[in-house]
């Protein structure tokens, strides 16, 4: 997470087109982190009632373009089958200098400029940051500026942490890996569970092993300065349970081999849907 000072230094009005559960975390995120909320325009047809109940601290919901002023930066997250429709509406607030960071899967660079114009950043979050844990992997377009990208930096950081590259190409991959992996460790929650079942538990606390399992798992893994290979080996006593279990995940038929097959068939599906 970045210190709220980066996000206090940002100048320029920031519009918000989608104010869904991504774009509303990250609202909620930059306003927690000391962003001034009348910096904020929001454009959003279908407000929540939370986001709603933010014009009472000086956020502009849906004003008319001409009362918008001039936007230094526009950060779309709307679903990606909604932006050419929505498209117009955010171009007419964007010039050529404008910053444009976009969370859209799928979305490319060449796209977004078709369709709205400005300095892009296409960025590829995940669920976990509507809790400010998400993993987020950004790429500039050539013409985005030192001080832009520190300022698209800012602002994904109030989700989460954020890596950058510099080949948009491998975007199709992060989508496969960190975009879609969170529903690969729910399986895991669910499929853990499954087998407990199985293996004589209540489906109840079969299914709380296993969910707390996963999320204290995860927590342990967050905290610690050790990689995963080290901490599941230290989970592994020789010729103990662990290693019985282990033997057939990591056998010749097992989890490697089955998640490469698995993210070789999410990254090509990206590479199908980008546009």
């Amino acid at each position: 997470m970045t210190d709220s000072s980066a996000l206090k230094n940002i100048t320029g009005t920031i519009a918000l087109g989608g104010a869904g559960k991504m774009g509303g975390a990250m609202l909620t995120g930059w306003l927690a982190q000391g962003l001034d909320p009348r910096r904020v325009v929001v454009i959003e047809p279908s407000p929540s009632p939370e986001i709603g109940a933010l014009t009472a601290r000086g956020v502009r919901l849906n004003p008319a373009p001409e009362d918008a002023g001039t936007v230094e930066t526009l950060v779309i997250a709307v679903k990606p089958q909604s932006f050419r429709e929505a498209g117009p509406a955010f171009k007419s607030l964007v010039s050529s200098t404008t910053l444009v960071v976009s969370i859209m899967a799928g979305t490319t660079i060449a796209a977004l400029e078709e369709i709205v114009g400005g300095a892009v950043v296409r960025a590829m979050p995940n669920t976990p940051a509507a809790i400010g844990r998400g993993i987020t992997v950004a790429v500039p377009a050539k013409n985005v500026s030192a001080t832009q990208r520190d300022v698209a930096d800012a602002l994904l950081r109030a989700i989460g942490s954020v890596e950058w590259v510099d080949d948009e190409a491998l975007m199709d991959a992060v989508t496969a890996v960190s975009g879609s992996g969170p529903a690969y460790v729910f399986l895991l929650a669910e499929e853990l569970a499954c087998a407990g079942v199985e293996a004589g538990l209540p489906e109840a606390l079969a299914a709380r092993l296993a969910r707390e399992t996963v999320a204290g798992s995860g927590e342990l893994l967050h905290r610690s300065e050790l990689d995963a290979a080290t901490l599941r080996k230290n989970v592994t006593s020789p010729g103990g349970t662990t290693a019985a279990a282990l033997e057939v995940l990591m056998g010749r038929d097992g989890m490697r081999g089955l998640m490469i097959r698995a993210i070789a068939a999410a990254t090509r599906r990206s590479k199908e849907l980008a546009k």
